[in-house]
């Protein structure tokens, strides 16, 4: 009887070989030929030499038909050219007729299995009715597979969230171009298609369930609850920076750690940006965090989302995003002939006012200059201008978060992690990725700020005592504080009850012409216990004394900071309880086989880097490669 096998131009392999290797010789070739009676061991053996063959030679080629005796034993099997039979169109549009390789082609190899056991060829035809190319061997299908060696690489860097057309090429790159390859990029895809199914199994959401379930059963003190517990008095909450491809906003839960480094205290993906929603999820995040509300919390303008935090956190500072709002002035006020000069009026008037007082006579008087009373943004944001104006909201501490760099960092974040067309399931594994860098990257921070000093610039005790407790990146923005008193100068000074009021003049501020423009600031100073306070409010705001105070500090022979102007949260001797947490990462799946390869390829990296320092070396250790590989050969086929 007669089995027909693969109908296409070739089959997909199993044997592990990685790259290609170069093209033989014409004389090769007739070497190589297929000759009646030679023999092998079995049907596998008998292919990978017409393969090779034909691989050399430029067609491809498929198993075509193998024969059974009554008690259905193979006795026969015939490999013919990728090119033979004729191709059945199933098109229904004449004028569209479907590509084929199918010619008509009649080259074959015919093996029988004889009286030892052995396949022996009976029947060779090598005359082919089309044209031969070797060049475009490695396109055939039969001579396509993807290597253990690929397949590992290729996973992971998926895992490590590196892009297909970059993992593809870093391969193309290690096999020393294109045609030493044996797969393709579509390949390559369906390999991590299907790596990702099985990691995560098939549905979306019940993938998500299971994951969040697992997660809640082995993680259930995680890294983000922690770290919340030292940098969670303030957070930013953003919907505006990515969906998936099911349209549901991811919103992330940001704060910022003792670094300024941004860092994630938790996301929600959402399917709805309605109150409803705000609230439950806001309700479930608090939940996670020990039922702990925020002392302030930083989002856009969204109407839904004012509500939610009215209802949820009834005392929590709510700030808009005032880099959301500034960005909508051409939108909102381009109308105007005078546009140019109502935007330039207008942040003066957000950005330099110290004062509520002064920013709502400044205001008006815009409104009044330019005609604005009937623009009905303008009226809203005015209404609403204890939530976003600078002088309404630095009477609180805010940990120096800039809306602008909040947002920006939140892209540098996630920026090659996930993106519009992330799915549920790829966005939970690439979510852990994101999360490992970020670690990686405080890790590191803190341990520069251990090993590192950077030097003072003055003499001063006070500079000197911040140097030794502050994280690098807070100890130079203290020290651009203190160098910066040097563009300071007291133009007025008077006597209070207990208390000296001073008026500073900071000149720090230079435009693109190099002419300085003064900046007033009002400063207050406490000789009996050394207390300072300026109008500034930047260590309200920011928690970093500012050089106005630290002029008048100075100038009274204060030669260290007081307890409370050095903040815990930006010191590098304290001892956090997040930075002793691993982050999980239960989405790595990795079998037994996996584990064994990963060994393996260190084992053989650690003796290539000794062995390629010597060429005597080299050659024992690939000739020793050269037998285990034969040996195990052997070992697998029997």
């Amino acid at each position: 009887m007669a089995d027909d096998l693969d109908d296409d131009g070739g089959i997909n392999c199993s044997v592990d070989e990685r790259y290609e290797l170069p093209q033989n010789t014409d004389q090769q070739i007739e070497q190589n030929e297929p000759k009646i009676g030679m023999e092998f061991n079995d049907p596998d053996e008998l292919f990978e030499f017409y393969r090779d063959y034909a691989k050399s030679s430029g067609f491809p080629v498929k198993k075509h038909t193998r024969r059974k005796n009554v008690i259905g034993i193979v006795r026969s099997i015939t490999l013919v050219c990728g090119r033979a039979g004729k191709h059945n169109s199933t098109c229904q549009n004449p004028l569209k007729p479907q590509t084929s390789y199918k010619v008509g082609c009649n080259a074959k190899i015919t093996a029988r299995l004889n009286l030892d056991g052995r396949w022996e060829i009976s029947v060779v035809v090598l005359e082919h009715n089309h044209g031969l190319s070797p060049t475009k061997s490695r396109f055939f299908r039969c001579n396509r597979r993807i290597s253990a060696h690929v397949r590992h690489q290729i996973n992971l860097n998926d895992q490590a969230g590196i892009r297909m057309n970059k993992n593809f090429s870093s391969l193309v790159h290690e096999a020393g171009g294109y045609e030493n390859m044996l797969c393709d990029e579509k390949a390559c895809r369906n390999l991590v298609d299907e790596s990702r199914r099985l990691r995560l199994g098939e549905g979306d959401a019940s993938a998500i369930m299971k994951y969040f379930s697992r997660m809640v059963a082995e993680n259930s003190d995680g890294r983000s609850r922690e770290a919340y517990k030292e940098f969670g008095e303030v957070v930013t909450f953003d919907t505006t920076y990515l969906t998936n491809k099911y349209d549901m906003p991811f919103a992330p839960f940001v704060g910022v750690n003792h670094h300024g480094q941004s860092i994630l205290l938790g996301c929600g993906l959402i399917s709805k940006e309605d109150t409803e929603t705000f609230i439950w999820l806001f309700t479930k995040w608090v939940e996670c965090m020990d039922g702990c509300a925020p002392q302030g919390i930083i989002t856009d303008q969204a109407r839904a989302m004012k509500n939610a935090i009215e209802i949820v956190f009834p005392n929590t500072r709510h700030r808009w995003c005032l880099w959301h709002i500034m960005k909508k002035l051409s939108e909102k006020l381009g109308r105007y002939t005078e546009y140019e000069a109502i935007s330039s009026t207008m942040k003066g008037v957000v950005y330099d006012t110290q004062s509520p007082q002064e920013f709502e006579i400044q205001w008006n008087e815009m409104v009044d200059m330019y005609g604005l009373e009937d623009c009905d943004w303008l009226c809203e944001l005015y209404e609403e201008r204890n939530r976003w104006v600078p002088c309404f909201v630095k009477n609180c501490f805010w940990a120096g978060m800039s809306t602008t760099q909040r947002s920006e960092s939140m892209n540098a974040f996630f920026d090659g992690y996930v993106n519009s067309k992330t799915s549920l399931k790829q966005f939970v594994e690439q979510y852990e990725n994101a999360l490992r860098n970020k670690t990686e990257k405080e890790m590191r921070a803190d341990a520069e700020s251990f090993s590192k000093v950077k030097a003072t610039a003055t003499t001063y005790d006070m500079e000197s005592q911040i140097q030794g407790v502050y994280t690098l990146a807070k100890f130079k923005e203290f020290q651009a504080e203190f160098t910066g008193k040097m563009y300071c100068d007291i133009v007025n000074f008077q006597e209070g009850a207990g208390v000296l009021e001073y008026v500073i003049r900071d000149m720090t501020l230079r435009l693109e012409g190099g002419k300085r423009i003064p900046k007033f600031f009002k400063v207050s100073f406490r000789e009996t216990d050394s207390e300072v306070e300026c109008s500034c409010q930047l260590f309200v705001f920011k928690g970093i004394v500012c050089r106005h105070a630290l002029t008048i500090l100075i100038r009274h022979d204060v030669s260290f900071l007081l307890e409370k102007y050095i903040l815990q949260r930006w010191r590098k001797d304290v001892r956090r309880a997040h930075s002793k947490m691993k982050v999980k990462f239960n989405t790595w799946v990795v079998t037994p086989e996996q584990l064994r390869y990963h060994e393996l390829c260190l084992a053989f990296s650690e003796v290539a880097d000794l062995a390629a320092q010597n060429n005597h070396e080299c050659e024992v250790v690939k000739k020793w490669i050269d037998t285990k590989f034969r040996e195990l050969q052997l070992a697998e086929s029997s």
